[in-house]
C-alpha cells in the first residue's frame, strides 16, 4: 500500500541507484533490441524507485512519440518545446519540475502526476528521446535522482 512505502532519503536512492544502474546494464548487454531494451529499462526503474510513472518518449520528426513506458495510461504524442519533455528535447537538458502546476505549459497527462524529471538521450550530437519520470508526490526529484538516470541515460545512448 502507498501509505505503507517508505520515502527514501537522498542517500538511500543514491544507493538504490548505484546498485540499479550495474544491472540495467546486465539487462541490455547483448540484446540488440532498442524497444526490448527500454521496456525493461523502464521497468526496473519502475520496480526499483517505485516511481509513479517512468517512460520514454522518442523523437519522429517534429514530435515525441510514446515510447516503451510502466505506469498509467500516458499522453501520446508531445510537439517540440511543448510541457516538460518537449522543453527538455529543445534545451537539451535534464529538467527537474518540483511542482508541474507552477511549470509553465505544463502537460497534464495524468491530474495524480505532482513532480517530474525529465532527461534525454542523444544521437549523433541530437536528441533521441527523452526518458519522463513522473511521481505522485511534490519535490520528490533531486540531485540523487540527476546523477542516477543520467547514468542510466549514458547506457540509453549506447543502444541507440
Amino acid at each position: 500500500m502507498a501509505e505503507e512505502l517508505i520515502i527514501a532519503t537522498t542517500e538511500d536512492k543514491a544507493e538504490k541507484y548505484k546498485v540499479l544502474v550495474p544491472q540495467i546494464e546486465a539487462i541490455v548487454a547483448g540484446e540488440p533490441d532498442v524497444v526490448a531494451n527500454l521496456s525493461n529499462i523502464a521497468a526496473a526503474l519502475r520496480q526499483t524507485m517505485n516511481f509513479f510513472w517512468v517512460g520514454f518518449y522518442i523523437v519522429k520528426g517534429e514530435q515525441l512519440v510514446l515510447g516503451p513506458f510502466q505506469g498509467p495510461i500516458a499522453c501520446t504524442r508531445i510537439n517540440f518545446g511543448k510541457g516538460v519533455c518537449g522543453t527538455s528535447w529543445k534545451e537539451k537538458r535534464t529538467i527537474i519540475v518540483p511542482d508541474v502546476e507552477q511549470f509553465p505549459g505544463h502537460i497534464a497527462c495524468s491530474s495524480a502526476s505532482k513532480s517530474e524529471i525529465v532527461l534525454p538521450a542523444f544521437k549523433n550530437n541530437n536528441v533521441a528521446l527523452v526518458l519522463d519520470v513522473d511521481s505522485d508526490r511534490l519535490n520528490d526529484f533531486d540531485e540523487a535522482d540527476r546523477e542516477g538516470l543520467e547514468q542510466v541515460m549514458r547506457i540509453v545512448e549506447k543502444l541507440l
